[in-house]
């Protein structure tokens, strides 16, 4: 073989390598889970059934459930807030609470949307750090520099925590028209903090520094209110250290936490009606299945929104829907006055129970996830479809979190779900549980054990670590004969093919 015989063997190596670094990489980044707009309790009592229930104070005084009661303002279309005291002297500022995130941030410079920020140069005990952080949900981003201070909420633990901050300077989409907070508090696990798990996360700071229990639950009182109301009803609770068996009716049922990230959990299936959607359990659990406060809607992944569409449309009343109404860009309308529940089925999802051969199943009737708009029409009442479809798994968001009191039990490593008591309308409930059901019927791990981002970076990184080195070695080998026959001026780096169109 020639020497351009080989120098053509070794490029077409090349580019076969390069061929294949694109291929695994394209099949691997899918994977890599972008963000989508966080030890035993002190003290325990039996409950019903032998079950344990948080008492509603803890000895030392650090936390009082009763005072966090009706600490949260907003509703699922502008999300859940919470007011919180930043910095030396304290500065005031609304924060949404997000279990889908795991960064605190807040505005640090002014924003047509927001009327006012946390001004570091103000506060006499913010320190920069000197790192950058930056952030994509599924709507909006942001980017700024991460500093610490002193933190403290009015309802809350009744100490200062000093935290890790994002000083927010820069966003796209990220604050809306007509919200009323300035930053957001990521309540979920550190491997998803930004720019990495080092930063720890507001809520794992709170257990450290008071020592409460690792556990904090939510109840969000929006159901039924118009996404485009002027005012903010009073929003729900946000308890820290515990459950307030106040906020919630009947029985707690709790289902495992798959892995510490996001809050993922595992879904067996899904019915509309009473009728199931013959869908493989693995569908439901696509790339994940997730709780999280800071999405608006029940989001499905694609083949399971079709068939809840379908089936809606089957058994609904009504069969003439724009797919515009379905697809989230339409609006529903009737006459002032009238309602549309009546016309569509509950939704239930069926979670895998503590007993992992049992389930249970949490239902939402069609008040919460047919949602009022106002100021549309004056003679009309109109409304919007809260199921959406998702590429980024199932998300179990506010349109379904607003039914039930949810329990973040970190320590135990559990999600809990129990009838919320604010989920009424006309003094009957929006909401429904109801278990033990038989998971014999469905797999024994209809998550699978789905590699999480942080592994699947390493894992991208490698695959470019060992392409480079081999392309290297080629590179060596195509370059080498070259400078041998250059003496003879054959072929010169000048006239090389690699220098000139291999970059």
């Amino acid at each position: 073989m020639g020497v351009a015989s080989v120098n053509l063997f070794i490029i077409q190596l090349i580019i076969n390598c390069l061929r294949i670094l694109c291929s695994s990489l394209s099949a691997l980044l899918p994977l890599i889970k972008r963000q989508v707009v966080n030890l035993t309790p002190l003290q325990q009592t039996p409950g019903v059934g032998g079950k344990l229930l948080s008492l509603a104070s803890d000895p030392a005084g650090i936390v009082n459930f009763l005072d966090m009661i009706n600490n949260l303002e907003g509703d699922s279309g502008r999300g859940y807030y919470i007011e919180m005291s930043i910095g030396t002297p304290a500065q005031k500022l609304n924060i949404l609470v997000d279990t889908g995130s795991s960064n605190f941030a807040v505005a640090s410079t002014p924003h047509p949307f927001i009327t006012h920020y946390f001004n570091t140069s103000l506060s006499t005990t913010y320190q920069p750090t000197g790192r950058t952080v930056a952030v994509r949900y599924t709507q909006g981003n942001w980017e700024g520099g991460l500093g610490i201070d002193r933190v403290s909420i009015p309802k809350g633990p009744n100490q200062t925590i000093v935290i890790n901050i994002a000083a927010i300077s820069a966003s796209e989409g990220f604050y809306l028209p007509g919200v009323n907070w300035q930053g957001i508090l990521g309540m979920a696990y550190p491997l998803l903090a930004r720019p990495d798990s080092s930063v720890e996360p507001f809520f794992n700071s709170v257990v450290r520094q008071t020592g409460i229990p690792d556990i904090f639950s939510l109840q969000m009182c929006g159901a039924g209110v118009s996404a485009g109301g002027a005012t903010d009803p009073p929003g729900g609770s946000l308890i820290m250290g515990g459950a307030e068996p106040t906020l919630y009716r009947g029985v707690m049922w709790y289902t495992p936490i798959k892995e510490e990230w996001y809050y993922q959990v595992e879904v067996l299936k899904l019915e509309v009606g009473e009728q199931g959607l013959n869908l493989d359990c693995s569908e439901y659990n696509m790339d994940k299945a997730i709780v999280d406060s800071g999405t608006t809607l029940l989001r499905l992944p694609a083949n399971v929104f079709n068939a809840v569409v379908d089936a809606i449309t089957r058994t609904s009343m009504i069969q003439d829907f724009s797919s515009g109404f379905w697809e989230g860009t339409k609006l529903a309308c009737w006459m002032k006055g009238e309602t549309p529940w009546r016309f569509f089925p509950k939704i239930s999802i069926y979670l895998r129970a503590s007993n992992t051969s049992e389930s249970f199943r949490i239902t939402i009737l069609p008040q919460l996830y047919i949602q009022p708009i106002t100021d549309v029409d004056s003679t009309l009442d109109c409304f919007r479809f809260g199921v959406s479809s998702s590429a980024n798994g199932l998300v179990i968001g506010a349109t379904v979190m607003e039914g039930f009191y949810v329990v973040f039990d970190r320590a135990q490593k559990r999600v809990g779900f129990a009838v919320s008591s604010c989920a009424v309308s006309g003094g009957a409930a929006l909401s429904e549980i109801a278990g033990p059901f038989s998971a014999s019927d469905v797999g024994t791990d209809c998550a699978g054990r789905s590699l999480n981002e942080p592994l699947l970076w390493v894992i991208s990184y490698a695959m470019m670590a060992l392409c480079a080195t081999i392309l290297f070695t080629l590179l060596l080998l195509l370059v080498m004969p070259c400078r041998r026959r250059h003496r003879s001026g054959d072929i010169t780096d000048q006239s090389s093919l690699v220098r000139h169109r291999i970059k």
